[in-house]
This record gives C-alpha cells, structure tokens and sequence, in this order.
C-alpha cells in the first residue's frame, strides 16, 4: 500500500479526494480537522484545512480571530505590533504609554520602523543624527558625549587635541612637551625638519633645534677652545661671564693652564688668569 495516497491517520485512500500534508505525511481533511489542525489562540478552536491560518512565534490564529487585542480591528492583512503577548494595531500600540517613543522626535514607532537602540533609549533611524553636523549616522561608528551623539568626524574635530603648530586635531599618536601638544610631524627642528620626538633637542625662545643645527647655527662658542657650548655629553656645565663663556674644562688660566672653575680670576683682554699669572700679565 502507498502510504502517499492513503490518510496517514485512517489509512483511507485519498485517490480523488481533498487531501492535507504535514510534517511530509498526508491525511485525509476529516482526520485533519479532528487529530492534527493547529488551535486557534483566541477562539480556542481547530483552524480547519478549508479556513484561512495566521502564525506568529509558535502561535496560530483563524484569519477572522487575529485582531487587535483592543480595539479589535482585524489584523490579518495588516502591520501590527506585538507586546508582552497582545497583538496591537498600528494606532492602539502608538497610544500605548508603554510603548517607546523615539528619542530624536519623540514619536511612537509603528511596525516596519528601522531604529537604533543605544542605552535604553531608542531612535528612528532617520532620527539618530550627529549634534554637530546633523548627519544621519546610521550603522556608521559613533561618539556618545554625555547626552550628546557625534559622527566619529565631528567628534575628532571638536574633542580630540589640537596640535600647536598646525592646529588640526591629533588623532592617534602625537607627541606633549611642556604641556602641549604637538603631532610628531610637526615637533620637528625649525633648521633642518627632522623629527626631534625621542631625540636630544634645544628650545629657544620657544624654537626647537636638533643637536647638530643647535651646534652650527645657535650654539655659543666656547672662549677656550672656539667650539659650540651644547649642554649635552661633556661639558654640560659652563662658566659665563662678561659676555663671554666656556665649558667648565676649558675655564683655564691662559698663562698656567690651572682650571679656574669655582675659583677667583682675572680677565684681561677677553682672557682669564689665575691671580698669580694675572700680576705678571696685568702689570
């Protein structure tokens, strides 16, 4: 016997006759209707083969019995909106006081609305926009600033650091000296342009020098030996006085060579002396 053309349930051939199939098996509508219909949730009746079935999340309805839980209006070929298990119309789930309202226009949201969720609070999507620009921002990245919304652009712009040189926004990176803050592009050696971030450097008068532009072009020489004074490596102390300087090694008697730091000495025609060699050279 093939069980395609026989009532799975009666084992009555179905050659001629209005047959249903479910779950891949045919039955007769008689044993349909009585064994294997779906139950209608509001009527609590079997949706028989010949009546029209509404399902949604696991429940069945007759076409005629899916309505608005409470202005009744049929719902069967119209957008609803389901909550805590009542099925809502359109105009009953907007009057509704617990359903969300849109945070941008302050709007219920009807079936078929896109809206973003963020927090607890909810936007149509057109709604959910930049403060600054007021662009929709959609699915793209965005910046949450107390209660303000900002497109990742707008909010670079107007909360990340400003360089000091170019004053653009400093995105990722940067460099801070004394305070400010500098792209590391920008903090560079105003003689020569090559970056100065982890390298030894001069400011002056609120310039910046590397070490061998420093030496070439700002550098004081030394009285003694006529090379830069740097304030790097050996020598970083110095003896200035009257104008002139030297590196504390090269602070020598010209006469005797005895190193003169912290100790007295006479200069005499842009020279130094130890007092001694200074009462020969001086008288």
């Amino acid at each position: 016997m093939d069980d395609k053309y026989h009532c799975h349930h009666c084992k009555e051939s179905l050659q001629g006759k209005k047959y249903v199939e479910k779950e891949n098996q045919s039955y007769c509508v008689k044993c349909f209707d009585k064994f294997y219909a779906n139950t209608c949730v509001e009527c609590h009746l079997p949706i028989g083969a010949d009546t029209k079935e509404v399902h949604y999340k696991g429940r069945f309805w007759h076409d005629t019995c899916f309505r608005c839980s409470k202005c009744s209006h049929t719902l069967a070929s119209e957008s609803f909106m389901a909550k805590d298990n009542n099925i809502l119309c359109n105009n009953c789930a907007a009057s509704t006081e617990e359903t969300p309202k849109c945070k941008g226009c302050s709007k219920p949201f009807v079936a078929g609305d896109q809206n973003m969720q963020y927090k607890g609070s909810y936007w149509h999507k057109d709604c959910f926009i930049c403060s600054n620009c007021k662009k929709i921002i959609g699915t793209d990245s965005f910046f949450a600033k107390g209660q303000e919304i900002y497109c990742a652009t707008c909010h670079t712009a107007k909360f990340s650091k400003q360089c000091v040189k170019c004053a653009k926004p400093i995105t990722s990176g940067g460099i801070t000296y004394q305070n400010q803050p500098w792209h590391a592009d920008c903090f560079v050696c105003v003689s020569c342009s090559k970056k100065l971030a982890e390298q030894h450097f001069t400011a002056v008068e609120d310039k910046y020098y590397c070490v061998e532009c420093y030496k070439n072009f700002v550098a004081k020489k030394c009285a003694g030996c006529h090379n830069p004074i740097t304030g790097f490596g050996k020598g970083t102390n110095v003896v200035a006085y009257e104008g002139l300087s030297w590196h504390d090694y090269c602070f020598n008697c010209k006469k005797c060579s005895t190193n003169l730091t912290n100790k007295r000495f006479v200069l005499y025609q842009q020279q130094a002396y130890c007092p001694e060699c200074a009462k020969n050279v001086v008288n």
